[in-house]
């Protein structure tokens, strides 16, 4: 099915996973402003994944409401279901990333908890 401006769509960017609204049609990419959070990003290097033996640890921040953004083509798919509140599904996504990082138990998992609790803090949860 192809996938047009103004279609409900998820999305992958970086190494979280969004729901959105198509914007624009690019020849690589779709342009997709943010609705939700389903997923989000890791904390880290992109580069070392997992590795807190980095030069820079860097805290990874959700896209926000209504931020728009290029996603390769082939990181879009479309979503029919309702769409959430965009804080309602911050912290679900949050929540959830809380939980995983715990049952971990690693050094990357501790310093990415902590860069968790800065961020509650910057988005006001």
């Amino acid at each position: 099915m192809e996938i047009k401006i103004g279609d409900k769509v998820t999305g992958i960017y970086k190494t979280g996973k969004y729901i959105g609204e198509i914007t624009d049609i690019r020849p690589q990419h779709y342009l997709m402003k943010v609705k939700a959070v389903l997923k989000h990003p890791r904390q880290g290097d992109l580069h070392s994944p997992k590795d807190v033996e980095v030069p820079f640890f860097h805290e990874r921040r959700a896209l926000a409401y209504h931020e728009q953004t290029n996603i390769p083509k082939n990181m879009v798919k479309l979503y029919e279901d309702d769409i959430p509140a965009y804080i309602d599904s911050l912290k679900a996504s949050l929540d959830t990333m809380k939980k995983e990082l715990l049952e971990e138990n690693s050094t990357w998992a501790k310093r990415s908890l902590e860069n968790i609790m800065i961020l509650e803090k910057d988005y006001k949860l």
